[in-house]
């Protein structure tokens, strides 16, 4: 019997515009994928090793990530986001983060496309972030007042994504550092149409406060919000940046992650409070534990999900767009970028 043929795939290069043409008014497909994912990833049909953080002893505040991982299920598909954080640029007038995704195929193990990836990042940490909102409030009272805290490119997703997705607030509330970038992004809802008064609150406890639903967006490297009385009515957090809220706020809440291992690292707030306690005791569970019905979320406590952003829903999120955009006849080939492939010259 022949070996069967193998060839290598063509290379190609997506850019920022093409994702978010192929991303534009898909929240709900989005974040139905991502719900698939998390799905295959509890189900084990995934690899995701820890994520690498690559630091700079004269740039402390700067970081560049490796996130890699492969996806099973239909996806079938493995790769790379290499995403970095450089704090500095928004005085420069330019975006924090800044990234690429790397597909590679399935059988060949040859990248296939270099994707534009600091819109498929934001997109599926939006999607996530909604996903949660949904699944942790089904067992409670709506909310009815959303508060962000940090209000930069991933605050704008996340609103763009509960929107979409059916949420309309009757309160809108918005905290930053930084009075012009709290300004900026309540001119952003504004212009959007978003539903609910708007409130710029000068402080992270005025907003905790008045809000069922609290979003930290920021870039915050180590707690800054410390008092569990700021929780004692009981929200819903999506602590999308993971190192904001004192650890003896994690250990007073119901703690839901997306990955208990990726969680517990890298200084998060849940690592804190693992170290502080002792035990991981306090983690409830992972959203697909939610999801599956394994772990019912209570009504009596703070509920805190925390995501740590796992590398298989990039990967998904960037098939999708990979497949879109060949489907609309816009994949840009690069020709001969793989050379030399004659194993003898």
């Amino acid at each position: 019997m022949s070996a069967p043929q193998v060839g290598v795939p063509p290379f190609a290069v997506i850019s920022g515009a093409q994702v978010q043409r192929a991303l534009r008014g898909r929240e709900k497909q989005i974040v139905g994928l991502v719900e698939a994912t998390y799905r295959l990833h509890g189900a084990g049909e995934s690899v995701n090793p820890p994520s690498y953080f690559l630091r700079f002893p004269d740039r402390p505040s700067a970081r560049i990530i490796a996130l890699p991982a492969s996806i099973g299920g239909p996806i079938r598909v493995d790769g790379m986001k290499w995403i970095s954080s450089f704090p500095d640029n928004v005085a420069a007038g330019i975006p924090r983060a800044s990234a690429v995704l790397i597909l590679n195929d399935h059988d060949t193990g040859y990248p296939f496309a270099c994707l534009e990836s600091s819109i498929i990042s934001a997109t599926r940490t939006a999607a996530s972030a909604a996903l949660g909102a949904d699944m942790l409030t089904r067992g409670r009272a709506r909310p009815t007042r959303v508060g962000f805290i940090g209000t930069g490119l991933i605050a704008r997703y996340i609103h763009t994504f509960l929107a979409a997705t059916g949420w309309s607030f009757d309160e809108i509330g918005v905290h930053d550092m930084s009075a012009a970038s709290a300004a900026g992004f309540r001119g952003h809802l504004e212009q959007s149409g978003a539903a609910g008064r708007i409130m710029v609150h000068d402080s992270a406890e005025e907003l905790i406060r008045s809000s069922d639903l609290v979003v930290f967006a920021t870039v915050a490297g180590r707690p800054h919000v410390g008092d569990v009385s700021w929780f004692d009515h009981n929200p819903v957090v999506l602590h999308v940046s993971l190192r904001d809220l004192a650890p003896e706020i994690v250990l007073a809440s119901t703690n839901i992650v997306d990955d208990v291992e990726h969680c517990l690292k890298a200084d998060t707030s849940p690592h804190l409070a693992e170290q502080l306690a002792g035990n991981r005791d306090f983690l409830h569970g992972t959203l697909d534990d939610v999801m599956a019905g394994r772990v019912t979320v209570p009504t009596g406590r703070p509920v805190v999900f925390s995501p740590f952003g796992l590398g298989v829903l990039d990967l998904a999120v960037g098939k999708y767009v990979y497949d879109e955009v060949t489907r609309c006849g816009e994949l840009q080939v690069i020709d001969h970028f793989f050379h030399d492939l004659r194993r003898y010259g």
